[in-house]
């Protein structure tokens, strides 16, 4: 059974980079969010458009494409990052593959601590699977500016193609927007050629204003990627929040032309909530920002649950879930 509207599917990096631009807070310091409003326009996002069949297949597919597996445990070791980084080059059992009419499938990148980015890289050399590292103090970012950097440094040193750092939230919620922009400033130019995404840790920033300048500021930093959260926090990805980020990536476009990357994470685990941030983006910027290049999934877990969709899709049966370990 092939899948209607799917073609072979490879990730290509985001060859396109955020320059940033000087901090510019009229931009954004008068921004006013209608909090109703954003959470009745998400609300309806997934009533409004479904996907249904072979056409949801594909949008799982794709899905899987865009996922950033990851594991940042205390307890992670080599041979753990080599199962995820096994999982990552083939993410979907050859049977279900080859009832879907696909060739080849990867996940868009691995996510990992610094300490693993050598065991990811080597796993996933020839693969064409990025490499991203956690960094600047993870999950928290409350260390010295200076370990900070070092860190991004180490990580690129041994082959990180791509950083997710954390901002501090102090300078969110205090209103310091040049302290902020500072810092990512010069996390970005710490990270070289490593595409660099920014984390906002958003259920720590307790307003839907707070968010969207903090998105701002990253982005006029030169964040090729905004972030919801680390997956550590007490809220982590939420459809209202998203809209609010992905509206600031459209506002910033409209201004300067360049285009920014969208990752939630944390809190996402079926394959309706893959569904779900797909129709988003559709919806709110259209279907460039469904490629890996620009849109990224922070959510592991889920790749179980679409896996075990898409083989009932080609079997008509439900697999145990104990069948589709992620690693």
């Amino acid at each position: 059974m092939s899948i209607q509207g799917t073609e072979e599917v490879h990730v290509i990096p985001n060859s396109e980079r955020n320059p940033g631009v000087p901090l510019e807070t009229s931009w954004f310091d008068q921004i006013a969010v209608n909090t109703p409003a954003a959470e009745r326009r998400a609300a309806t996002l997934t009533s409004r458009r479904t996907v249904k069949k072979e056409w949801q297949a594909a949008w799982l597919v794709n899905a899987v494409r865009c996922m950033d597996l990851t594991t940042l445990a205390g307890d992670d070791t080599p041979e753990r990052v080599r199962r995820l980084c096994a999982k990552a080059r083939k993410p979907i059992a050859d049977h279900i593959m080859a009832d879907l009419g696909l060739r080849e499938l990867h996940a868009g990148a691995v996510c990992v601590y610094p300490a693993m980015v050598g065991t990811a890289v080597k796993a996933l050399e020839g693969t064409g699977v990025p490499v991203a590292s956690v960094a600047t103090g993870f999950p928290a970012g409350l260390m010295p500016l200076n370990l900070r950097l070092a860190e991004i440094l180490y990580a690129v040193d041994h082959g990180a193609h791509e950083i997710d750092i954390v901002i501090t939230r102090a300078h969110v919620l205090d209103g310091n927007w040049q302290a902020l922009y500072d810092e990512v400033s010069e996390m970005r130019e710490a990270c070289g050629q490593a595409h660099m995404k920014a984390i906002l840790a958003t259920g720590d920033l307790k307003t839907l204003r707070n968010i969207y300048k903090a998105s701002m500021v990253a982005m006029q930093a030169g964040a090729d990627f905004i972030k919801t959260s680390t997956g550590k926090e007490g809220v982590n990805a939420t459809l209202p929040v998203s809209l609010v980020m992905v509206r600031a990536l459209r506002d910033y476009g409209d201004r300067t032309g360049h285009r920014v990357g969208f990752k939630p994470a944390g809190g996402m685990k079926t394959a309706k909530d893959a569904l779900a941030w797909q129709i988003l983006m559709k919806e709110e910027l259209g279907n460039d920002w469904l490629k890996p290049d620009l849109f990224r999934l922070g959510a592991s877990s889920m790749l179980g649950d679409i896996e075990r969709q898409l083989e009932h899709h080609v079997t008509g049966r439900y697999a145990a879930s104990s069948r589709h370990a992620i690693a």
